[in-house]
């Protein structure tokens, strides 16, 4: 059998780009919150649909993986669920009511700058000009597609949105510095968040909203779909990423949710798009990819070259004749 340092290089590296694809489902899911809010879910309760996006399906992993945090894990996944969701989700619904859906998105696409000069001073990465460069085209990109010319700004509306994208962004990177306990997958871990920020958001539902009237089917559906495709699937999917990937690469998948979202409104809704908007598309798909291009390095270890010297180094040491190595006495039959 040949040494694992031969094997295992190659086939991580061919994974690489199917765990990417496969982390983008989860902003891609998201792109369609948009369209279910406007479309199925009852006006003026946007902290209730938060709700019923977390808590049911936090509360149901739970119960299906048996698992429960333990030791530190009972304060550090509170901080994320309160960060990942029970305050971003609340910040979220306020830009939107108060900002123009484009620019509301276009905050959002600033989470991977954010992510970035976290990730220098939270995990002593060393910063990436390459990647931060292509986030500044990918929120460029962002705003050509859903920025209108008439987009009027509220200063409230525009706090919120970038307190929003920085609350993610510190979950995200303390995401990636805390991992995860030995043992625990990915949906038992999207669980703890997403029931630790329903419980963020219980209170606030009951002294400020409450349950809306008239809740028919086409509102269940979308609570169902929120809470399933776009809560704990894309969560579990997305927290999985965060584990193997780069974060400010994976951070920048974010940036196909409202390219999904205006993507959506196009085809769904009959919104038109310009011709700068598309230009748009296609700036922020290239920055996406630009800034994958090497995120697979993380996920499969060291480099072939490295592991040639660290074997022609771990082999000179070892050979009879080198000086200051160790001759190991020959076995006895």
């Amino acid at each position: 059998m040949a040494p694992p340092s031969t094997l295992g290089p190659a086939p991580a590296r061919a994974l690489a780009p199917l765990l990417v694809a496969v982390t983008a489902l989860a902003p891609m899911a998201w792109g369609t919150t948009y369209v279910v809010t406007t479309e199925l879910l009852p006006p003026d309760h946007p902290l209730f649909a938060a709700l019923m996006r977390s808590l049911p399906g936090g509360l149901l992993l739970v119960l299906l993986t048996r698992r429960l945090p333990a030791g530190e894990w009972w304060w550090k996944a509170p901080v994320l669920g309160a960060l990942n969701m029970g305050a971003f989700f609340p910040l979220l619904f306020v830009a939107a009511e108060r900002l123009p859906g484009g620019v509301a998105a276009t905050l959002g696409a600033v989470q991977p700058l954010v992510v970035a000069g976290l990730a220098v001073v939270v995990l002593r990465e060393r910063p990436s000009r390459w990647r931060s460069a292509w986030s500044v085209v990918g929120v460029v990109g962002i705003g050509l597609v859903v920025l209108e010319p008439t987009a009027r700004l509220d200063g409230a509306g525009v706090l919120a949105g970038l307190a929003g994208a920085g609350s993610m962004a510190l979950g995200v990177t303390l995401t990636k510095r805390w991992g995860a306990p030995p043992g625990v997958g990915p949906l038992a871990y999207a669980g703890w968040q997403l029931a630790a920020g329903g419980l963020v958001l219980l209170p606030l539902v009951a002294l400020a909203e409450g349950v809306p009237p008239g809740i028919d089917g086409g509102a269940v559906a979308g609570y169902v779909w929120l809470g399933t495709v776009g809560g704990f699937l894309a969560y579990a999917l997305w927290f999985r990423g965060i584990r193997r990937l780069p974060v400010t690469a994976t951070a920048m998948l974010g940036l196909l949710s409202p390219l999904v979202a205006a993507a959506i409104g196009a085809l769904v809704l009959g919104e038109t798009l310009a011709a700068g908007q598309l230009a748009g598309f296609a700036l922020a798909l290239t920055a996406l990819l630009a800034g994958q291009l090497d995120a697979g390095r993380f996920a499969r270890g060291p480099r072939p070259a490295r592991l040639r010297r660290v074997s022609a180094v771990a082999s000179a040491r070892d050979s009879p004749g080198t000086p200051g190595s160790r001759r190991r006495p020959a076995r006895t039959p």
